[in-house]
């Protein structure tokens, strides 16, 4: 019940210091949260004398119905106060990254969960010694203990892998040393390695780090893309070894972790974590593998349409065509209100509303923590925004994706109790991928130029092959290294770049022509940081396939699909992830949803096709 300390969107530490004027009405009000400073101190202060009296409840939660129940009263209470405490402090450190003051009051929000974690350890231990049996007579007696029904049962759950209370001891002594291999890892990848410069036809010199990559790669130059990706690759193969052993390292200890609590595997371990079937990883996996030819086309016509007569890995990233338009805030927002329309009137109502609240720090300014996300944490006020908007249509897209965790966020509110408010990582993107759907029907539909057209359902299959194909690769490669270790094989940077490496050019079709991977890419993994992250990135897939379908249902059945998708956003964590989407009509341990997406991805390119003939 954390939530707060977790964004939900897309966001890098980098502050952007091209400054656009902040003016009041397109910055967040945070006077809503607290007035003042010393008002959210005094909040801290209260937080941090009240963590004491629940560890007074210590050894008594199986006393009887009515102890449990004023127990988990006692923890909810103050997890909603302390995330309160921690998002105003949050929100007021990422408006300017170098205010001294405010990364002070950061910390001190951070310190106090450190507190709240430690005098509420001892909370899930009692659950499972008092057992499930006793549990449920007091689930049973006492109606008040409803709202955590989900909460004991997820805790009840890992009874067969908590182990006795001396090894669990002695686990713990290793959890900041388990964390040490993605710290170092983050440490290479930002600080340590000097990034090469190359130099421009037009004589400029340009550092190639991850921004001047992400830049360069899609110049519309082939010489420079390569010279790009060369150069960038190149300087990541420099470190092979380095970062084999310290991927390893993570690896070795997450198998090793998941062996001694008695999961077949990290994969079983991980999924468990949210109680998701391993089928849903399998599946995933199986049929976007059935599923390249799809990719492959998609390639096919994306050499068509740059002129190129054989793709290479280097010319994935120009886009297929340009579009000479700009998106202002408020032209954003009108656009956003009126493509939502779909939802019905009470969406466009509470989004409108929203707007018009000062829940969005709109504009890029100096020290302002670059990247979109959104903060639901203040559970008593109402979600915040970052954006960092700069009037292109990525922009726009931005802002629908983030309202849709936004409007996530406000019908879990408005219809669960606190205790079931928030929403797993497995659910999350899946309103924000379908509202970015229906922005790109809504802006294809509403233009009549052939040129913008393609540019929008050209972004809508860049998406589809970036988060569908591009972070199954991702996940397959994943699976693979964590099953190499789990069978005893010793892994290094020169092996993972090999398995890598095979894979990659199974995607892109390299031995049927349709991509050339340059063996120097297969270093690609290297950059990756979610493998630190424990299977983490196949939620990317699994979320665009779900938001695909769902929306798929609301085109098909109209009012009923839409209330089908907000019954899923009203679910919370009411039940676990698998059940709420098999409740909204989507299974994601089976075929159809990703065949359904593939289906989706064709159509787009037969429409596409269909404007080129034309024009």
């Amino acid at each position: 019940m954390l939530l707060a300390v977790f964004l939900v969107g897309t966001s890098q530490l980098q502050a952007d210091n091209h400054a656009k004027p902040a003016v009041d009405n397109t910055v967040w009000d945070l006077t809503q949260i607290y007035a003042t400073p010393a008002d959210w101190d005094k909040a801290r202060k209260e937080m941090l004398a009240d963590m004491k009296m629940i560890q007074e409840r210590k050894g008594r939660l199986g006393d009887s119905a009515d102890t449990l129940y004023n127990t988990l009263q006692m923890l909810s209470d103050l997890t909603r106060k302390g995330s309160r405490v921690f998002v105003y402090t949050s929100l007021k450190a990422d408006e300017n990254l170098g205010d001294t003051e405010a990364q002070e009051r950061l910390a001190l929000s951070r310190a106090m969960f450190g507190q709240f974690s430690q005098a509420t350890a001892w909370i899930q231990p009692e659950i499972l010694t008092i057992g499930r049996e006793r549990i449920e007579k007091f689930l049973e007696q006492d109606a008040r203990l409803a709202p955590w029904k989900m909460t004991l049962d997820n805790s009840l759950r890992n009874a067969p892998y908590t182990l006795s209370e001396e090894t669990e001891q002695a686990l713990s002594y290793f959890a900041e040393s388990s964390g040490a291999p993605s710290q170092i890892y983050s440490l290479i990848a930002n600080s340590d390695i000097p990034w090469p410069e190359i130099t421009l036809k037009n004589g400029d010199k340009v550092r190639i780090d991850s921004q001047g990559y992400s830049k360069y790669r899609a110049s519309e130059d082939r010489e420079v893309r390569k010279q790009v990706f060369d150069a960038y690759w190149s300087k990541w193969g420099e470190y092979q070894s380095t970062i084999g052993r310290t991927l390893n390292a993570h690896l070795q200890t997450q198998v090793a972790g998941s062996k001694a609590r008695g999961y077949d595997s990290v994969l079983q371990r991980e999924l468990f974590s949210d109680n998701l079937p391993t089928e849903v990883y399998k599946t995933l996996v199986s049929e976007v593998n059935k599923s390249l030819p799809t990719l492959h086309r998609y390639f096919k016509l994306r050499a068509k349409m740059l002129g190129i007569e054989q793709m290479h890995y280097y010319d994935i990233y120009p886009p297929l065509v340009s579009l000479d338009k700009t998106f202002d805030f408020e032209t954003s927002n009108k656009i956003t209100l009126e493509a939502m329309s779909v939802l019905g009137d009470d969406w466009v109502a509470k989004q409108s509303k929203a707007m018009s609240e000062r829940w969005v720090h709109v504009h890029p300014q100096k020290g302002k923590r670059s990247g979109a996300y959104m903060q639901p944490g203040a559970y008593d006020v109402h979600p915040f925004l970052l954006l960092n908007h700069n009037d292109d249509y990525e922009s726009l897209s931005t802002l629908a994706h983030e309202w849709g965790h936004a409007m996530h966020s406000l019908y879990a509110q408005e219809t669960q109790p606190y205790e079931t408010s928030d929403y797993s990582t497995f659910i999350a993107e899946i309103p924000s991928t379908s509202l970015e759907l229906i922005l790109q029907d809504y802006m294809t539909k509403n233009t009549d130029d052939i040129d913008e057209k393609i540019f929008y359902l050209g972004s809508s299959l860049e998406a589809m092959r970036g988060t569908f194909f591009r972070q199954t690769m991702f996940a397959e490669f994943e699976l693979s290294i964590y099953e190499a270790v789990e069978r005893g094989e010793a892994l290094t940077g020169k092996k993972m770049s090999q398995m890598y490496g095979e894979i990659l050019k199974r995607y892109h079709g390299h031995d049927e022509g349709v991509v050339v991977i340059d063996d120097l890419y297969a270093n690609e993994w290297m950059f990756i940081p979610h493998f630190y992250y424990n299977m983490y990135v196949f939620q990317y897939a699994t979320s665009k396939t779900a938001g695909t379908a769902l929306y798929e249902k609301i085109l098909k059945e109209g009012e009923a699909g839409v209330k089908n998708y907000k019954d899923l956003l009203r679910g919370g964590s009411s039940d676990y992830p698998y059940n709420l989407l098999l409740n909204a009509g989507v299974d994601l341990a089976k075929p159809e949803p990703y065949q359904s997406m593939v289906r989706k991805m064709n159509a787009t390119m037969d429409e596409i096709e269909a404007l080129l003939a034309k024009r």
